[in-house]
């Protein structure tokens, strides 16, 4: 999509988002990725990488604060557990495709190559991360609450219900109960520019690999090849 583009879906946009600009400004530059303007230098825009930055800690805050008041007996460390997946690059990637607005991100064509060799995620993770920044500084705290809470209340709290598995421990319990020995991970694979990682991890059973695993950072890769290889394990019994 141009940048011109855009303007012609904003309407279109916020119906989507449920959520009016007063400066539409704000809500274009959510949609414009650092690669974008690299290859543009003519439209006379920001990037959306510090709106990027104050979405994160308005959601940190917005989900703390639904936590808190949600779960009033709860210990200050399973509070902190439950909100570090609730805003987690992967539930960041879940918000944004669950607003269905990814044709519309303005990304530049090297970056676009590279988002389909897995760093996609990352991408739209820091998209939804802009767009809640755009809506805090057009709005407010309460509208930027009102905007979160109507859409992603009802999977947060699906979420509450049946916690992220922790697939990493799940795995170590089961090698440690079958063969009484600690799965270990590798990094095997590591691209992408500084904003865009992308990385292959493989675990291992002694010498033997079990499964391989990617994410835009180390700790994503490790949790999705201990799933792979624990959902292997389970399937061979």
């Amino acid at each position: 999509m141009k940048f011109q583009e855009l303007f012609s879906h904003i309407g279109a946009i916020q119906a989507r988002l449920g959520y009016v600009f007063t400066s539409e400004e704000l809500l274009v530059r959510a949609f414009v990725h650092r690669s974008f303007l690299n290859e543009n230098k003519d439209v006379g825009c920001l990037d959306n990488e510090r709106l990027e930055f104050l979405g994160d800690s308005v959601l940190n805050l917005l989900v703390a604060e639904y936590l808190y008041n949600k779960l009033p007996y709860e210990a200050e460390g399973r509070l902190s557990s439950l909100r570090s997946h609730a805003v987690s690059s992967s539930a960041c990637m879940r918000y944004f495709e669950q607003l269905e607005l990814e044709r519309f991100i303005l990304v530049g064509r090297g970056e676009a190559i590279q988002a389909g060799k897995g760093g996609r995620s990352s991408i739209v993770a820091d998209m939804f991360e802009a767009i809640l920044g755009a809506i805090y500084l057009d709005g407010g705290l309460e509208k930027a609450k009102a905007f979160f809470l109507s859409h992603f209340q009802k999977p947060l709290d699906e979420s509450l219900e049946k916690p992220e598995e922790n697939w990493k421990a799940l795995l170590q319990e089961f090698t440690q109960k079958s063969w009484q020995k600690m799965p270990s991970y590798k990094v095997i694979e590591e691209s992408g520019p500084d904003h865009l990682r992308h990385f292959v991890v493989a675990v291992f059973l002694d010498d033997s690999c079990l499964a391989e695993g990617t994410g835009s950072n180390k700790k994503e890769a490790e949790r999705s090849a201990a799933k792979t290889a624990l959902d292997t394990l389970r399937g061979s019994l």
